[in-house]
Protein backbone atom coordinates (compact mmCIF):
# COMPACT_ATOMS: atom_id res chain seq x y z
CA UNK A 1 0.00 0.00 0.00
CA UNK A 2 1.57 3.28 -1.09
CA UNK A 3 2.03 6.00 1.51
CA UNK A 4 1.68 9.66 0.61
CA UNK A 5 3.69 11.42 3.28
CA UNK A 6 2.49 14.82 2.11
CA UNK A 7 -1.29 14.48 2.33
CA UNK A 8 -2.11 11.23 4.12
CA UNK A 9 -1.03 11.86 7.68
CA UNK A 10 -3.60 10.42 10.10
CA UNK A 11 -2.04 11.25 13.43
CA UNK A 12 0.55 13.74 14.62
CA UNK A 13 2.17 14.01 18.05
CA UNK A 14 4.07 17.24 18.56
CA UNK A 15 6.36 17.69 21.58
CA UNK A 16 4.20 15.42 23.72
CA UNK A 17 5.26 14.98 27.33
CA UNK A 18 3.69 13.10 30.22
CA UNK A 19 4.75 13.77 33.80
CA UNK A 20 3.51 12.34 37.08
CA UNK A 21 3.89 13.64 40.62
CA UNK A 22 4.98 11.48 43.55
CA UNK A 23 5.17 13.47 46.76
CA UNK A 24 7.43 16.43 46.14
CA UNK A 25 8.96 14.91 43.04
CA UNK A 26 7.84 14.80 39.42
CA UNK A 27 8.66 11.98 37.03
CA UNK A 28 8.70 12.14 33.26
CA UNK A 29 7.10 9.08 31.64
CA UNK A 30 7.50 10.34 28.06
CA UNK A 31 9.51 13.35 26.95
CA UNK A 32 9.27 15.54 23.83
CA UNK A 33 7.77 12.87 21.56
CA UNK A 34 7.24 13.79 17.92
CA UNK A 35 5.57 11.15 15.78
CA UNK A 36 3.45 10.98 12.63
CA UNK A 37 1.35 7.98 11.54
CA UNK A 38 0.41 7.83 7.86
CA UNK A 39 -2.41 6.05 6.06
CA UNK A 40 -1.52 2.60 4.84
CA UNK A 41 1.32 1.85 7.23
CA UNK A 42 1.85 -0.56 10.08
CA UNK A 43 3.98 1.09 12.77
CA UNK A 44 5.52 -0.65 15.79
CA UNK A 45 6.41 1.21 18.99
CA UNK A 46 9.31 -0.84 20.32
CA UNK A 47 11.23 -0.47 23.54
CA UNK A 48 11.95 -1.88 27.01
CA UNK A 49 9.39 -2.05 29.80
CA UNK A 50 8.86 1.34 31.38
CA UNK A 51 9.71 3.45 28.34
CA UNK A 52 6.18 4.85 27.99
CA UNK A 53 4.88 2.88 25.01
CA UNK A 54 1.48 2.15 26.53
CA UNK A 55 1.27 5.70 27.88
CA UNK A 56 1.64 7.01 24.33
CA UNK A 57 -1.06 4.63 23.13
CA UNK A 58 -3.49 5.97 25.74
CA UNK A 59 -2.62 9.54 24.75
CA UNK A 60 -3.12 8.77 21.06
CA UNK A 61 -6.55 7.21 21.64
CA UNK A 62 -7.60 10.06 23.92
CA UNK A 63 -7.84 7.94 27.07
CA UNK A 64 -5.20 10.14 28.68
CA UNK A 65 -4.40 13.81 28.25
CA UNK A 66 -0.70 14.68 27.90
CA UNK A 67 0.91 17.09 30.33
CA UNK A 68 2.37 19.04 27.41
CA UNK A 69 2.28 18.96 23.64
CA UNK A 70 -0.30 18.53 20.91
CA UNK A 71 -2.15 15.50 19.55
CA UNK A 72 -3.69 16.02 16.10
CA UNK A 73 -5.89 13.58 14.19
CA UNK A 74 -6.37 14.60 10.55
CA UNK A 75 -5.03 18.01 11.64
CA UNK A 76 -7.73 18.40 14.31
CA UNK A 77 -6.85 18.48 18.05
CA UNK A 78 -7.82 15.33 19.96
CA UNK A 79 -10.00 16.37 22.91
CA UNK A 80 -11.35 13.43 24.85
CA UNK A 81 -11.65 9.91 23.43
CA UNK A 82 -10.57 9.68 19.78
CA UNK A 83 -13.62 8.24 17.93
CA UNK A 84 -11.45 7.17 15.00
CA UNK A 85 -9.12 4.91 17.03
CA UNK A 86 -9.56 1.81 19.14
CA UNK A 87 -7.29 -0.46 21.22
CA UNK A 88 -6.87 -4.23 21.42
CA UNK A 89 -5.33 -5.04 24.81
CA UNK A 90 -3.09 -7.95 25.77
CA UNK A 91 -5.55 -9.09 28.45
CA UNK A 92 -8.36 -9.85 25.90
CA UNK A 93 -10.86 -7.67 27.90
CA UNK A 94 -13.90 -9.79 26.97
CA UNK A 95 -17.12 -9.96 28.96
CA UNK A 96 -17.06 -13.51 30.38
CA UNK A 97 -20.85 -13.73 30.68
CA UNK A 98 -21.35 -12.97 26.97
CA UNK A 99 -20.85 -15.40 24.10
CA UNK A 100 -18.50 -14.75 21.20
CA UNK A 101 -21.40 -13.43 19.13
CA UNK A 102 -22.64 -11.21 21.96
CA UNK A 103 -19.19 -9.79 22.69
CA UNK A 104 -18.77 -8.68 19.09
CA UNK A 105 -22.41 -7.59 18.71
CA UNK A 106 -22.06 -5.36 21.76
CA UNK A 107 -19.45 -3.22 19.98
CA UNK A 108 -21.86 -2.64 17.09
CA UNK A 109 -24.73 -1.95 19.49
CA UNK A 110 -22.63 0.70 21.25
CA UNK A 111 -22.23 2.46 17.89
CA UNK A 112 -25.98 2.60 17.46
CA UNK A 113 -26.15 0.06 14.62
CA UNK A 114 -29.75 -1.23 14.24
CA UNK A 115 -30.37 -4.81 15.40
CA UNK A 116 -31.54 -5.92 11.94
CA UNK A 117 -28.10 -4.93 10.54
CA UNK A 118 -25.93 -6.09 13.45
CA UNK A 119 -26.51 -9.82 13.09
CA UNK A 120 -25.11 -10.08 9.58
CA UNK A 121 -22.16 -7.81 10.34
CA UNK A 122 -21.33 -9.66 13.56
CA UNK A 123 -21.41 -13.00 11.75
CA UNK A 124 -19.17 -11.59 9.01
CA UNK A 125 -16.61 -10.28 11.52
CA UNK A 126 -16.49 -13.58 13.39
CA UNK A 127 -16.01 -15.41 10.10
CA UNK A 128 -13.21 -13.04 9.04
CA UNK A 129 -11.12 -13.84 12.12
CA UNK A 130 -11.73 -17.58 11.65
CA UNK A 131 -14.11 -18.22 14.55
CA UNK A 132 -17.19 -19.33 12.62
CA UNK A 133 -18.67 -22.26 14.51
CA UNK A 134 -17.83 -20.68 17.88
CA UNK A 135 -20.50 -17.98 17.87
CA UNK A 136 -22.29 -19.43 20.91
CA UNK A 137 -19.11 -20.27 22.87
CA UNK A 138 -18.16 -18.33 26.00
CA UNK A 139 -14.64 -16.95 26.64
CA UNK A 140 -13.91 -19.68 29.21
CA UNK A 141 -14.35 -22.27 26.45
CA UNK A 142 -11.77 -20.64 24.17
CA UNK A 143 -7.98 -20.80 24.02
CA UNK A 144 -5.99 -17.62 24.54
CA UNK A 145 -5.48 -17.19 20.82
CA UNK A 146 -9.19 -17.60 20.10
CA UNK A 147 -10.11 -15.08 22.80
CA UNK A 148 -7.72 -12.57 21.25
CA UNK A 149 -9.39 -13.17 17.88
CA UNK A 150 -12.67 -12.12 19.48
CA UNK A 151 -10.86 -8.99 20.66
CA UNK A 152 -9.75 -8.28 17.10
CA UNK A 153 -13.27 -8.87 15.73
CA UNK A 154 -14.74 -6.52 18.33
CA UNK A 155 -12.18 -3.84 17.50
CA UNK A 156 -12.87 -4.22 13.78
CA UNK A 157 -16.60 -3.87 14.45
CA UNK A 158 -16.25 -0.16 15.18
CA UNK A 159 -14.31 0.24 11.89
CA UNK A 160 -11.52 2.37 13.33
CA UNK A 161 -9.29 4.33 11.00
CA UNK A 162 -6.43 3.73 13.44
CA UNK A 163 -6.19 0.30 15.08
CA UNK A 164 -3.95 0.33 18.16
CA UNK A 165 -2.55 -2.92 19.53
CA UNK A 166 -1.12 -2.96 23.07
CA UNK A 167 1.20 -6.00 23.09
CA UNK A 168 -1.67 -8.13 21.76
CA UNK A 169 0.31 -11.39 21.60
CA UNK A 170 2.28 -11.22 24.86
CA UNK A 171 -0.29 -13.17 26.91
CA UNK A 172 -0.32 -16.07 24.43
CA UNK A 173 1.83 -19.16 24.21
CA UNK A 174 4.51 -19.18 21.51
CA UNK A 175 2.59 -21.20 18.91
CA UNK A 176 -0.71 -19.34 19.38
CA UNK A 177 1.06 -15.98 19.15
CA UNK A 178 2.86 -17.01 15.97
CA UNK A 179 -0.35 -18.21 14.33
CA UNK A 180 -2.27 -15.08 15.27
CA UNK A 181 0.49 -12.77 13.99
CA UNK A 182 0.36 -14.48 10.59
CA UNK A 183 -3.43 -14.35 10.47
CA UNK A 184 -3.47 -10.66 11.38
CA UNK A 185 -0.94 -9.89 8.65
CA UNK A 186 -3.02 -11.84 6.15
CA UNK A 187 -6.07 -9.76 7.05
CA UNK A 188 -4.09 -6.49 6.93
CA UNK A 189 -2.22 -7.06 3.67
CA UNK A 190 -5.33 -8.56 2.04
CA UNK A 191 -7.56 -5.63 2.97
CA UNK A 192 -9.63 -7.68 5.42
CA UNK A 193 -9.36 -5.05 8.16
CA UNK A 194 -11.47 -1.88 7.78
CA UNK A 195 -8.73 0.42 9.01
CA UNK A 196 -6.33 2.96 7.53
CA UNK A 197 -3.29 2.25 9.73
CA UNK A 198 -2.11 0.02 12.58
CA UNK A 199 0.02 1.11 15.54
CA UNK A 200 1.35 -1.73 17.69
CA UNK A 201 3.16 -1.53 21.02
CA UNK A 202 5.69 -4.32 21.42
CA UNK A 203 8.86 -5.30 23.27
CA UNK A 204 9.48 -8.23 20.90
CA UNK A 205 12.03 -7.21 18.28
CA UNK A 206 11.45 -10.13 15.92
CA UNK A 207 7.69 -9.54 16.08
CA UNK A 208 8.15 -5.88 15.14
CA UNK A 209 10.43 -6.68 12.20
CA UNK A 210 8.04 -9.43 11.02
CA UNK A 211 4.96 -7.20 11.03
CA UNK A 212 5.76 -3.49 10.80
CA UNK A 213 6.61 -1.17 7.91
CA UNK A 214 8.29 1.24 10.33
CA UNK A 215 9.71 0.65 13.80
CA UNK A 216 9.80 3.55 16.26
CA UNK A 217 12.45 2.70 18.87
CA UNK A 218 12.04 4.09 22.38
CA UNK A 219 14.30 4.19 25.41
CA UNK A 220 13.48 4.79 29.07
CA UNK A 221 14.35 7.14 31.92
CA UNK A 222 12.75 9.19 30.51
CA UNK A 223 10.67 7.54 27.79
CA UNK A 224 11.62 9.03 24.45
CA UNK A 225 12.05 8.17 20.77
CA UNK A 226 15.68 7.44 19.96
CA UNK A 227 15.40 6.16 16.38
CA UNK A 228 13.09 5.15 13.56
CA UNK A 229 13.82 2.15 11.35
CA UNK A 230 12.11 1.63 7.98
CA UNK A 231 11.82 -2.14 7.50
CA UNK A 232 11.35 -2.10 3.73
CA UNK A 233 10.64 -5.85 3.31
CA UNK A 234 7.81 -7.39 1.30
CA UNK A 235 5.19 -9.57 2.96
CA UNK A 236 5.19 -12.44 3.73
CA UNK A 237 8.59 -12.02 5.40
CA UNK A 238 11.14 -14.77 5.81
CA UNK A 239 12.79 -14.66 9.22
CA UNK A 240 15.89 -16.55 8.11
CA UNK A 241 16.55 -14.32 5.12
CA UNK A 242 19.66 -12.14 5.12
CA UNK A 243 17.59 -8.96 4.69
CA UNK A 244 15.40 -9.82 7.71
CA UNK A 245 18.43 -10.61 9.87
CA UNK A 246 20.06 -7.34 8.82
CA UNK A 247 17.08 -5.31 10.08
CA UNK A 248 17.05 -7.36 13.30
CA UNK A 249 20.74 -6.60 13.85
CA UNK A 250 20.16 -2.88 13.33
CA UNK A 251 17.27 -2.71 15.81
CA UNK A 252 19.17 -4.72 18.44
CA UNK A 253 22.13 -2.39 17.98
CA UNK A 254 19.94 0.62 18.73
CA UNK A 255 18.25 -0.91 21.76
CA UNK A 256 21.38 -2.45 23.27
CA UNK A 257 23.30 0.79 22.79
CA UNK A 258 26.94 0.94 23.81
CA UNK A 259 28.54 0.32 27.17
CA UNK A 260 29.39 3.63 28.80
CA UNK A 261 32.18 4.40 31.29
CA UNK A 262 31.34 3.09 34.75
CA UNK A 263 30.57 6.55 36.16
CA UNK A 264 27.82 6.94 33.55
CA UNK A 265 26.73 3.28 33.45
CA UNK A 266 26.08 3.07 37.20
CA UNK A 267 24.30 6.39 37.70
CA UNK A 268 24.12 7.93 41.19
CA UNK A 269 22.74 7.01 44.62
CA UNK A 270 19.40 8.39 45.84
CA UNK A 271 19.79 11.93 47.12
CA UNK A 272 22.80 12.65 44.91
CA UNK A 273 22.61 14.99 41.95
CA UNK A 274 21.93 13.11 38.75
CA UNK A 275 19.90 10.11 37.65
CA UNK A 276 19.31 7.21 40.02
CA UNK A 277 19.50 4.29 37.65
CA UNK A 278 16.88 1.58 38.06
CA UNK A 279 18.11 -2.00 38.17
CA UNK A 280 16.91 -4.50 35.55
CA UNK A 281 14.47 -7.09 36.85
CA UNK A 282 16.50 -10.27 36.32
CA UNK A 283 17.52 -13.15 38.55
CA UNK A 284 21.16 -13.89 39.19
CA UNK A 285 20.58 -17.47 38.05
CA UNK A 286 19.52 -16.22 34.61
CA UNK A 287 22.43 -13.78 34.52
CA UNK A 288 24.89 -16.57 35.31
CA UNK A 289 23.28 -18.67 32.57
CA UNK A 290 23.87 -15.89 30.04
CA UNK A 291 27.52 -15.55 31.00
CA UNK A 292 28.05 -19.32 30.91
CA UNK A 293 26.54 -19.54 27.43
CA UNK A 294 28.65 -16.64 26.17
CA UNK A 295 31.81 -18.25 27.57
CA UNK A 296 31.10 -21.40 25.57
CA UNK A 297 30.58 -19.65 22.24
CA UNK A 298 33.56 -19.89 19.85
CA UNK A 299 33.53 -16.21 18.93
CA UNK A 300 34.99 -13.59 21.22
CA UNK A 301 32.32 -11.14 20.01
CA UNK A 302 28.78 -12.25 19.33
CA UNK A 303 25.85 -10.62 17.52
CA UNK A 304 23.22 -9.84 20.16
CA UNK A 305 20.35 -10.39 17.72
CA UNK A 306 21.35 -14.07 17.37
CA UNK A 307 21.30 -14.75 21.11
CA UNK A 308 17.52 -15.19 21.62
CA UNK A 309 17.57 -18.28 19.40
CA UNK A 310 20.88 -19.50 20.83
CA UNK A 311 19.71 -19.13 24.44
CA UNK A 312 15.96 -19.68 24.08
CA UNK A 313 14.96 -16.34 25.64
CA UNK A 314 12.83 -13.48 24.33
CA UNK A 315 14.41 -10.23 23.22
CA UNK A 316 13.10 -8.13 26.12
CA UNK A 317 14.52 -10.53 28.72
CA UNK A 318 17.81 -10.76 26.85
CA UNK A 319 18.22 -6.97 26.80
CA UNK A 320 17.48 -6.82 30.54
CA UNK A 321 20.13 -9.49 31.16
CA UNK A 322 22.57 -7.61 28.96
CA UNK A 323 21.89 -4.40 30.89
CA UNK A 324 22.54 -6.15 34.22
CA UNK A 325 25.76 -7.68 32.90
CA UNK A 326 26.91 -4.23 31.71
CA UNK A 327 26.17 -2.62 35.09
CA UNK A 328 28.24 -5.29 36.83
CA UNK A 329 31.11 -5.07 34.35
CA UNK A 330 30.71 -8.62 33.03
CA UNK A 331 30.16 -7.71 29.36
CA UNK A 332 30.92 -4.93 26.91
CA UNK A 333 28.39 -3.95 24.24
CA UNK A 334 29.29 -2.12 21.03
CA UNK A 335 27.63 -1.87 17.60
CA UNK A 336 25.18 -4.67 18.31
CA UNK A 337 27.89 -7.07 19.50
CA UNK A 338 28.40 -8.38 23.03
CA UNK A 339 31.79 -9.38 24.44
CA UNK A 340 32.60 -11.03 27.75
CA UNK A 341 35.05 -8.98 29.79
CA UNK A 342 37.85 -10.76 31.62
CA UNK A 343 35.79 -10.38 34.80
CA UNK A 344 32.80 -11.92 33.04
CA UNK A 345 34.93 -14.87 31.91
CA UNK A 346 36.24 -15.32 35.45
CA UNK A 347 32.69 -15.29 36.83
CA UNK A 348 31.47 -17.83 34.26
CA UNK A 349 34.28 -20.26 35.10
CA UNK A 350 34.23 -19.74 38.91
CA UNK A 351 32.80 -22.01 41.61
CA UNK A 352 29.49 -21.20 43.29
CA UNK A 353 31.16 -19.53 46.28
CA UNK A 354 33.64 -17.63 44.14
CA UNK A 355 30.76 -16.32 42.02
CA UNK A 356 29.04 -15.05 45.16
CA UNK A 357 32.19 -13.20 46.17
CA UNK A 358 32.66 -11.65 42.73
CA UNK A 359 29.00 -10.68 42.56
CA UNK A 360 29.09 -9.18 46.07
CA UNK A 361 32.14 -7.09 45.19
CA UNK A 362 30.48 -5.79 42.04
CA UNK A 363 27.08 -4.87 43.52
CA UNK A 364 28.79 -2.97 46.35
CA UNK A 365 29.79 -0.54 43.58
CA UNK A 366 26.19 -0.08 42.42
CA UNK A 367 25.02 3.26 43.90
CA UNK A 368 21.53 1.99 44.76
CA UNK A 369 22.93 -0.99 46.69
CA UNK A 370 25.56 1.18 48.34
CA UNK A 371 22.80 3.55 49.48
CA UNK A 372 20.76 0.70 50.97
CA UNK A 373 23.74 -0.78 52.81
CA UNK A 374 24.66 2.64 54.25
CA UNK A 375 21.10 3.13 55.50
CA UNK A 376 21.11 -0.30 57.14
CA UNK A 377 24.56 0.21 58.66
CA UNK A 378 23.46 3.49 60.25
CA UNK A 379 20.25 2.04 61.66
CA UNK A 380 19.62 0.44 65.04
CA UNK A 381 20.63 -3.24 64.92
CA UNK A 382 21.55 -2.59 61.27
CA UNK A 383 17.96 -3.36 60.26
CA UNK A 384 15.10 -1.39 58.75
CA UNK A 385 11.45 -2.05 58.13
CA UNK A 386 10.61 -2.73 54.48
CA UNK A 387 8.12 0.16 54.48
CA UNK A 388 10.76 2.69 55.55
CA UNK A 389 13.06 1.77 52.66
CA UNK A 390 10.11 1.72 50.28
CA UNK A 391 9.04 5.22 51.36
CA UNK A 392 12.57 6.49 50.70
CA UNK A 393 12.61 4.92 47.23
CA UNK A 394 9.22 6.41 46.34
CA UNK A 395 10.88 9.81 46.04
CA UNK A 396 13.32 8.39 43.47
CA UNK A 397 11.10 6.30 41.21
CA UNK A 398 7.65 6.59 39.60
CA UNK A 399 4.65 4.98 41.26
CA UNK A 400 4.89 1.20 41.11
CA UNK A 401 8.62 1.13 40.38
CA UNK A 402 9.80 1.70 43.96
CA UNK A 403 8.43 -1.66 45.12
CA UNK A 404 9.98 -3.43 42.13
CA UNK A 405 13.37 -1.82 42.77
CA UNK A 406 13.32 -2.76 46.45
CA UNK A 407 12.45 -6.36 45.58
CA UNK A 408 15.40 -6.47 43.16
CA UNK A 409 17.75 -4.97 45.76
CA UNK A 410 16.70 -7.56 48.34
CA UNK A 411 17.01 -10.42 45.84
CA UNK A 412 20.47 -9.34 44.65
CA UNK A 413 21.64 -8.56 48.18
CA UNK A 414 20.51 -11.93 49.51
CA UNK A 415 22.21 -13.74 46.66
CA UNK A 416 25.47 -11.96 47.48
CA UNK A 417 24.95 -12.68 51.21
CA UNK A 418 25.19 -8.96 51.96
CA UNK A 419 21.69 -8.57 53.36
CA UNK A 420 18.90 -10.80 54.63
CA UNK A 421 15.15 -10.36 54.80
CA UNK A 422 12.60 -11.55 57.35
CA UNK A 423 9.28 -11.71 55.55
CA UNK A 424 7.24 -12.29 58.74
CA UNK A 425 8.56 -9.09 60.33
CA UNK A 426 9.10 -7.26 57.00
CA UNK A 427 12.64 -6.40 58.14
CA UNK A 428 15.73 -5.97 55.95
CA UNK A 429 19.03 -6.76 57.74
CA UNK A 430 22.64 -6.02 56.91
CA UNK A 431 24.53 -9.30 57.16
CA UNK A 432 28.16 -8.19 56.93
CA UNK A 433 29.99 -5.07 58.04
CA UNK A 434 30.00 -2.41 55.31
Amino acid sequence: MAINHTYNALLKLRHVQQTYASGQRRFTAVQDVNLTIYEGEFVALLGPSGCGKSTLLRIITGLQRPSKGTVLYREQPVNGVNPHATIVFQSFALFPWLSVFENVDLALKARGIPSNVRAARTTDLIDRVGLNGFETAYPRELSGGMRQKVGFARAMAVEPELLCLDEPFSALDVLSAESLRSELMELWTGGGIPTKAILMVSHNIEEAVFMADRIVVMDKEPGRIVAEVKVGLQHPRQRKSEAFQKVMDRVYSILAGQTEPETIELGVAPGEQGRTRSLPNVTITDLAGLLEQLSELPENRFDIYRLPHELGVNSDHLLSLTEAAEILGFVYVEKGDITLTSLGETFAEASIQARKEIFAARIRRVPLMRWLMTMLNNSENRALNWDIIYDALESEFPEGDAEKQLDILIDWGRHAELISYNDDKALVYLKTPS
